[in-house]
């Protein structure tokens, strides 16, 4: 029986991607090892998201020549023709509704959606997973009914902006012809339609834009027993000219207003965030801003990373005159606020 060992990087989304590819594979007869020494087969899935990440693949393919070597994930064109070179096979991302090998018996990722159209200026998503395509809403419900039946116990929607979903659902139409209509919902109501499903489930969703989180889905959120009050809501920086050049939609006044209402409706609700030190043109000042909204909001978690250039992005046309010294300066500052009582992460 051949063998195979999935390495992953990035998100959530391709984790799932990985779980899917090794049921592809254990359909054709593959068996899943623990040892990378033990396979026959190494799938790297790929993250894009920071230069840094494709350097670390360039240099795990080195490490890992004397296998037989696919490559699949977020990879942009121009990585694509270069890997293409050293690894045996490039595969596409796989389709949103293929069949998983869960990693867990108690948790498991659905994806409602996959790419982008809001194109911020330091991400290649909209490149690599391409514009936003939604699923339709009966074989999200579908595959999460299944899931409750075999005894999942949390389940986590996934998407790059899941807020901006809008899904196909068939209706049949109560007429002599039984016409089956198409029906667009919206995410709020497909949150809805997944809190009624009967059993003993918890309910999760990433990734949220704060220029698409609506009153009508905080009022939902609050009003659903099902529905984890745990909120991740990225806002990237804290000052407004910054947010305008990373061209994420909304300013720091609405995204103050975001948190209130939602910890107006939900008292005990966790929110957490990512920020980004160091983009292109951050001065100190607005670098204050930043650290000023963290202590104000108070996240309950705060992902941190450093602004690396990448290729095919707006960001990537900007000097990167953020030295690198500064950046992890603010980094260790962002991350000094632990000691406030937050509980914060540290990404590369």
């Amino acid at each position: 029986m051949k063998k195979y060992y999935i390495i992953t990087y990035g998100c959530q989304m391709n984790e799932n991607d990985s779980e899917k590819i090794a049921a592809k594979l254990e359909k054709k007869g593959y068996k899943q090892v623990k040892s990378i020494e033990q396979t026959d087969l190494v799938i790297i899935n790929v993250c894009s998201i920071r230069q840094s990440a494709i350097n670390r693949v360039y240099s795990k393919i080195k490490q890992l020549s004397k296998f037989k070597i696919i490559l699949t994930g977020c990879i942009l064109e121009k990585d694509k023709k270069i890997f293409k070179e050293q690894v045996d096979e490039i595969w596409p991302i796989v389709d949103l509704s293929a069949n998983a090998k869960y990693k867990s018996t108690e948790k498991a990722f659905v994806p409602i959606m996959t790419g982008c159209d809001n194109f911020c200026a330091y991400c290649v998503v909209p490149y690599t997973r391409g514009r936003e395509y939604s699923r339709p809403a009966h074989e999200i419900i579908k595959e999460v009914k299944e899931l409750v039946k075999k005894g999942y116990k949390e389940i986590i929607l996934l998407g790059q902006n899941v807020n901006s979903y809008q899904g196909q659902s068939l209706k049949l139409h109560p007429c002599p012809k039984d016409v089956i209509l198409r029906t667009v919902l919206d995410f709020p109501t497909l949150l809805q339609l997944l809190n009624n499903i009967p059993g003993q489930f918890q309910l999760k969703f990433l990734t949220s834009h704060p220029k698409d989180m609506s009153d009508k889905l905080i009022q939902i959120i609050a009003q659903s027993n099902k529905i984890s009050k745990e909120i991740h809501l990225p806002t990237q920086s804290g000052n407004n000219q910054i947010l305008k050049k990373m061209n994420r939609g909304y300013t720091v006044g609405h995204y103050k207003k975001l948190i209130k209402k939602i910890l107006c409706a939900m008292p005990k609700a966790k929110i957490s965030t990512d920020i980004i030190v160091g983009f292109p043109g951050e001065t100190k000042k607005q670098f204050e801003d930043t650290v000023k909204l963290v202590k104000e909001i108070g996240f309950k978690q705060t992902y941190v990373s450093a602004y690396s250039p990448r290729a095919n992005t707006n960001a990537f046309k900007l000097k990167d005159d953020v030295p690198s010294d500064e950046k992890k300066r603010r980094k260790r500052i962002i991350l000094g606020i632990i000691s406030q009582g937050l509980s914060l992460i540290n990404h590369a």
